[in-house]
C-alpha cells in the first residue's frame, strides 16, 4: 500500500495542520517540542496541553512590562535560558552556556531582536514576536581572538541604533549576563547600564495559565521517566552488576523520548556515597539493600524544568530503623513546610516559621528550604534561618509562582542520605502539589 507524503511528513498523522498545543503537526518543522509518545500519555491522563502562541506571547508581554515599569529602555539578554523564555527558540543550549554565541534584545516598545550563530538564522523565524534576526553577539575569546574589541563596538553600535529607534532617549539599558568586552563597549556607547538579571528573574516567576499547562504535562512526563529508572533499578540491582551511572542513563534515555532537553546535573548516588549528599553518580555497582537517592533536576517537555527527589530502598530487607526514622522526619519537614504556602505569605515569614529538623541533622542539610523553579531553578530562594541574608528576599509570594520543596536528612559521618523534593504551584487561596511520585513504602515503614 503506498503511503503519502503528507501523511508521513506529520507529527501525528490523526490529525490535521495544528496539534493540540497550537503548534504546527510537521515533523520537519525548526520549532522543538515533545514526541507522538508524550502526546499521546498526556491524552491518556487526561491533561490539558499548553497553547504555546498564547505562552509565547504571555511572556513577551511579562517581560515587556517589566522593562517599562522600571523606566528602561530595553532590556538585552545573553542567558540562553532568558532567551528561551522571550523567543521560546533553542540553539545548543549547554554549548551556548560556556560559549555565548547569541543574545536578544528586548526593546521598551516591545520590538524584539536576536542575535544567532550566523549559520542558523533560521531557528527563530516560527516566532513572529522576533522582529529581526541577525549575527555577531559571539563575545567570547575562542571565537574572536585578539579582534574582541572590535566585534564588541560593532555590535554595541548595533545595540545603540535599536535603542535610539525603539526608546529614543532612553540610555538606561538591563543586561543579564554579557562578556567584559561587551559590558565596555555598551558603557562607551553612553548605555548606563541596569540589572538584567533582577527583571528576568522577577518576570520568569510568575507562571501564566499556559505555562502551568506545560509544567504540568512536563511534570507527568518526567515522573513517568521516573518510574521507568525505578522499574529498571528495582529489576537490574537485585540481578546484580547494575551501576549508577546505568540507573540514571534510563532517566536521560526517557526524557528525551518524550521531547525533554537535558538533565543539569547527575545528581544519583547509592549506598554510602549518599553520604554526604552531592556526589553525582558513577560507576559504583549498586547493592542489594542499599539505598538510592536522586534529584531530577531535569529541563523536560517544552523546555519546563521538573525538579523533584525521591530515596528508595531497593531490597529484599527491611531498612535499617534511624534510615526509616530520617525518612519519616524528611517527609514531615517537606510536607509542613509546604502548608505554610499561599498568596501574600513572605519570605521570610516562611524562613522563621520552617519546621526545624532533629540536631543530628542540621549540619548537612540542604542549602535551601525552597526555591523557585521554571525553565530552571529560579528566583526566589526560601533559605533555612542560618543562612538568611536580612533584606535579600523580602518578598510575598504571588498565585502562579511555583516553588521546589527540599528536605535533606543526612546525619553527619553517616552512611546514608535522605533526599525528598516536590514541586509545588502557589495557587489563588492555597497551593497545589504537582508532584505526585509515590514515596518509598519501604523508607517509610509501610
Amino acid at each position: 500500500m503506498n503511503q503519502h507524503y503528507s501523511a508521513q511528513r506529520k507529527i501525528d498523522p490523526t490529525r490535521g495542520a495544528t496539534l493540540g498545543d497550537n503548534t504546527p503537526n510537521d515533523a520537519n518543522r525548526i520549532e522543538i517540542g515533545p514526541t507522538q509518545l508524550a502526546y499521546g500519555e498526556w491524552a491518556a491522563a487526561g491533561l490539558q496541553l499548553p497553547d504555546l502562541q498564547a505562552m509565547r506571547h504571555y511572556r513577551w508581554a511579562r517581560l515587556t512590562r517589566h522593562i517599562t515599569d522600571r523606566g528602561y529602555g530595553g532590556l538585552l539578554m545573553f542567558d540562553p535560558l532568558n532567551i528561551r523564555y522571550a523567543t521560546d527558540s533553542s540553539n545548543m543550549q549547554l554549548w551556548n552556556t560556556h560559549n555565548p554565541f547569541r543574545a536578544v534584545l528586548l526593546c521598551a516598545d516591545g520590538y524584539m531582536v536576536i542575535w544567532d550563530y550566523k549559520n542558523s538564522p533560521f531557528l527563530s523565524t516560527f516566532n513572529p514576536l522576533v522582529r529581526e534576526q541577525r549575527s555577531g553577539a559571539d563575545l567570547f575569546y575562542f571565537d574572536r581572538g585578539d579582534k574582541l574589541d572590535v566585534a564588541a563596538d560593532v555590535f554595541s553600535n548595533e545595540v545603540r541604533a535599536l535603542i535610539a529607534e525603539h526608546a529614543g532617549n532612553n540610555m538606561r539599558l538591563a543586561v543579564d549576563k554579557i562578556m567584559l568586552h561587551g559590558l565596555r563597549a555598551l558603557e562607551a556607547q553612553g548605555f548606563e547600564i541596569m540589572e538584567g538579571e533582577e527583571v528576568t528573574e522577577k518576570s520568569r516567576s510568575v507562571k501564566g495559565p499556559d505555562e502551568i499547562l506545560a509544567m504540568r504535562c512536563a511534570s507527568h512526563a518526567c515522573e513517568t521517566a521516573v518510574a521507568e529508572m525505578e522499574r529498571a533499578a528495582r529489576t537490574g540491582v537485585p540481578a546484580g552488576n547494575m551501576s549508577e551511572d546505568d540507573i540514571w542513563a534510563v532517566l536521560h534515555a526517557e526524557n528525551i523520548r518524550r521531547g525533554g532537553e537535558w538533565i543539569e546535573t547527575r545528581l544519583l548516588s547509592s549506598g554510602p556515597r549518599t553520604n554526604p549528599w552531592f556526589q553525582e553518580c558513577g560507576g559504583r555497582i549498586v547493592q542489594n539493600n542499599e539505598i538510592v537517592s536522586f534529584d531530577t533536576d531535569l529541563i523536560g517537555s517544552y523546555g519546563i524544568c521538573v525538579d523533584i527527589s525521591r530515596s528508595w530502598w531497593i531490597g529484599d530487607r527491611k531498612p535499617p530503623a534511624d534510615m526509616i526514622y530520617a525518612m519519616q522526619h524528611g517527609h514531615e519537614h517537606i510536607m509542613q513546610n509546604m502548608e505554610m504556602l499561599k498568596p501574600g505569605v513572605t519570605i521570610p515569614e516562611l524562613v522563621a516559621n520552617t519546621h526545624v529538623l532533629d540536631a543530628q541533622f542540621q549540619k548537612q542539610k540542604y542549602g535551601c528550604l525552597m526555591h523557585g523553579v521554571g525553565l530552571c531553578d529560579e528566583w526566589p530562594l526560601v533559605a533555612y534561618p542560618d543562612g538568611a541574608v536580612q533584606g535579600a528576599f523580602d518578598y510575598a509570594l504571588e498565585p502562579g509562582m511555583v516553588l521546589c520543596v527540599e528536605a535533606l536528612v543526612s546525619p553527619e559521618g553517616g552512611d546514608f542520605s535522605i533526599k525528598l523534593e516536590d514541586q509545588v504551584l502557589i495557587t489563588e487561596d492555597g497551593y497545589e502539589n504537582l508532584t505526585k511520585y509515590p514515596f518509598d513504602d519501604a523508607l517509610m515503614g509501610r
